[in-house]
């Protein structure tokens, strides 16, 4: 039997008095692809900060590979290493080219040489059809090629695990397919990945299974044929007919 690649166990998390993770439990196997799904302030990008370790949580534990993550014992700088984050700010950095964007984590964190960082970053960048701006600077590129080097940046490293937190959310309409596109061949090539998104239709040709989050706990999971076609939880029913009803789905 395998060992998943990410487990959450009874994780809580709470701001003050607003509890914004509640015993949440989850599953990811390797080469999965789980999309979570809700409404906004639900606790999908809380989620994915504290699996990340950008957040402390308050209960529960997260593994990583069968190893616990939250214990406490662990350097955060280098569980970060097997895993990427992108959000839907692109934060790149605006005063450094592209190229310089991507093998800065490769150079510092891992000490690679500038030479074999830029042939992967460059390899990196032609996969994602970036090449011709490897050394533009940020405020020359469109949302979606901002977007689209993040997503390389964290590449990069050469995760073993990806998580993205809503990253189409700050694109226009039509440059949303461009970066939805670049996940897909992501799932085409293995990666496991977590995702955060407001994307129905996207959430329901790519995932392998989807989360419903309310409140800060998981309601309802499961492949996406049956989650969307047939919710059991009554909030699930609401969440998904407004939805269809917004032309979303």
């Amino acid at each position: 039997m395998s060992v998943p690649k990410l487990e959450i166990n009874s994780v809580s998390k709470a701001f003050e008095s607003k509890v914004v993770l509640s015993d949440v439990d989850l599953k990811v196997d390797p080469h999965d692809v789980v999309c979570l799904i809700g409404s906004s302030g639900s606790g999908k990008s809380t989620l994915l900060k504290c699996i990340n370790l950008l957040i402390p949580i308050d209960g529960g534990e997260i593994r990583l590979d069968g190893s616990s993550i939250t214990s406490g014992e662990v350097n955060p700088n280098e569980v970060r290493q097997e895993m990427g984050i992108v959000f839907q700010a692109f934060n790149l950095f605006p005063h450094m080219k592209v190229i310089d964007n991507v093998t800065l984590g490769p150079r510092k964190v891992h000490g690679e040489d500038r030479d074999v960082a830029e042939e992967r970053a460059r390899d990196l960048l032609a996969q994602f059809n970036l090449s011709e701006k490897a050394d533009d600077y940020p405020d020359r590129l469109s949302g979606g090629q901002q977007q689209r080097v993040a997503i390389v940046r964290a590449l990069a490293h050469q995760p073993q695990l990806m998580l993205f937190d809503e990253v189409t959310s700050a694109l226009d309409p039509e440059l949303v397919a461009e970066v939805l596109n670049v996940i897909r061949g992501l799932k085409e090539s293995g990666m496991t990945m977590l995702i955060a998104t407001h994307e129905m239709g996207f959430a329901r040709d790519v995932s392998d299974r989807v989360c419903f989050l309310d409140q800060g706990r998981i309601l309802e999971q499961g492949p996406p044929s049956e989650l969307f076609k047939s919710p059991r939880e009554a909030r699930t029913q609401q969440f998904l007919q407004r939805i269809v009803e917004a032309g979303r789905l």
